[in-house]
């Protein structure tokens, strides 16, 4: 605020008076709440840097339609969006002190303009203020990490194009189970990518509303145009219920769960990557790797465990904000101050994990050689086998006992046959023949022959392919669209307020 004496040469200007008809070193607190131990606990203001730019864009905004609906008139309204154009080129660290970052910069314009300045929060309280702004500012992180989803789910299925016949042994329980190719398990993952997209998108849908003009929670007296300030900040709609605008934050707790699902799905990716390289199944780039510190031999994977470790922090977070919100009443209550934290940290976190993991998944190098050598390993034919014995007419459940034998014994022809002898008390080319085994203990083979839908036989695998191209073409136009609609909005809005000014 100003002092009742100004610096010499400059114009002498009123003291700025608050509701109360008070001095408030805050402009916008009175005396009585402006000291004390509490006010640097209460004060969020380093944090809301995030949010500066948003709640600028919500100033304008708020603004434009104040002036539109003859609230406050148009000279006042350049003013402000004058004042607001030099707090922005000013920056955050130039701003007053105040508790947040809402105040600071109301306090900023009035120290420009002057009383007038305060027209500018008329019909709205910072709880719905507040409530703008972190959609606003949260609606491009998702959009990043969405983005994020979009590379990884390209490098997976750039490397499912390169491997359709690339043979590797496949796992349960870490154990040798049945043989697969890497294309196989690159689309497996990408399509649990896809779904975290998915999850992520309509997450921004529900972000993407306006609660501006929620007021306090119980809506305002002035007859203002909610509608429009949503047009001007790009929101698709409004939330309707004033009480809800304000302080409902289950757009923040979706969010943060989305975001905790997919570093889940990074986590199990990175594990994944992690136990191939310990087997020389892969190798990362340099760029995704480190060495020791004492041993020149090694290169570990660190950037893939460091992936890994994101998903208890977000896992963390989902829990903190849980017990921040569950017991809070309507309306408005300070412990949301708290929450918005576990956004902001698990969305930076979750994106930087989902883009090392893209980058250490297209840069990887497949040891094939290696891969087809282990594909048969721990007689990882058995179930084709088993399952051939059983297209011929045996029960599967004898098979299955037919098989196991085999496996103690040799996992080999000759297991098979002295199996089917004890089993079956006759020869195992009486039931199928001997070439048709040995195609089924042949991992290329028994791969070749899993060609139900959505199974590892490159053909079908091809038209898994093909789906996850389109997939990922249509997610790529999704955000390309969501991203133009917030670059258009931010034209608009400067548009409108080039008018003031």
């Amino acid at each position: 605020m100003f002092e009742e004496s100004a610096p010499d040469g400059e114009p002498e200007r009123d003291p700025v008076l608050t509701d109360g008809g008070e001095r408030s070193d805050g402009v916008v607190r009175r005396d009585r709440f402006s000291g004390g131990p509490a006010r640097s606990f209460l004060s969020s203001l380093a944090a809301d840097e995030r949010i500066f730019q948003a709640d600028l864009a919500v100033d304008r905004a708020h603004t434009v339609m104040l002036a539109e609906q003859g609230i406050i008139d148009d000279d006042v309204a350049g003013e402000i969006l004058t004042a607001l154009d030099a707090v922005e080129v000013d920056g955050h660290d130039s701003l007053p002190d105040g508790e947040d970052v809402h105040e600071a910069i109301e306090t900023a314009v009035i120290e420009r303009v002057g009383a007038d300045g305060g027209k500018m929060h008329t019909a709205r309280s910072r709880n719905d203020e507040v409530a703008a702004c972190i959609r606003y500012r949260l609606r491009e992180d998702i959009l990043a990490a969405i983005e994020t989803t979009l590379a990884l789910r390209e490098s997976l299925v750039d490397v499912a194009d390169e491997h359709q016949e690339t043979i590797m042994p496949g796992y349960t329980h870490l154990q040798p189970a049945q043989p697969t190719t890497v294309a196989h398990w690159a689309l497996a993952y990408e399509g649990a990518v896809r779904r975290d997209t998915e999850r992520l998108l309509e997450a921004y849908a529900r972000i993407n509303e306006s609660p501006l003009g929620g007021a306090a929670f119980a809506g305002t007296t002035f007859d203002i145009d909610r509608e429009r300030t949503a047009d001007l900040l790009g929101f698709d709609g409004v939330v309707e219920n004033s009480m809800d605008a304000s302080s409902s934050r289950d757009f923040l707790l979706e969010t943060v769960q989305a975001l905790s699902t997919h570093a889940t799905t990074l986590s199990g990716l990175a594990e994944d990557v992690i136990i191939f390289a310990n087997r020389g199944f892969v190798e990362l780039s340099d760029d995704y790797s480190s060495t020791s510190s004492i041993m020149p031999q090694k290169k570990n994977p660190d950037t893939l465990e460091l992936v890994r470790a994101v998903a208890g922090d977000a896992a963390g977070s989902v829990q903190g904000l849980t017990t921040t919100l569950k017991g809070l009443p309507r309306a408005y209550n300070r412990d949301l101050q708290r929450a918005t934290a576990h956004a902001w940290e698990t969305v930076d976190a979750v994106t930087e994990a989902s883009e090392v993991a893209a980058g250490a998944v297209a840069t990887a190098d497949w040891n094939e050689e290696t891969l087809a050598a282990e594909a048969g390993e721990g007689f990882s034919t058995a179930t084709g086998v088993a399952d051939l014995l059983a297209a011929n007419g045996l029960p599967f459940r004898t098979a299955h006992e037919l098989v196991a034998i085999a496996a103690e014994t040799g996992a080999d022809y000759d297991a098979l046959e002295a199996a089917a002898q004890e089993v079956l008390g006759e020869s195992l080319e009486a039931y199928v023949d001997p070439d048709a085994v040995a195609d089924a203990l042949d991992p290329a083979k028994s791969v070749a022959s899993r060609d139900s839908q959505g199974g590892p036989a490159p053909e079908v695998v091809d038209d898994q392919f093909v789906a996850a191209r389109e997939a990922l073409a249509g997610g790529d136009d999704a955000h390309a669209e969501l991203t133009a609609a917030l670059e258009s909005a931010h034209e608009a809005l400067r548009s409108e307020v080039n008018g003031y000014v």
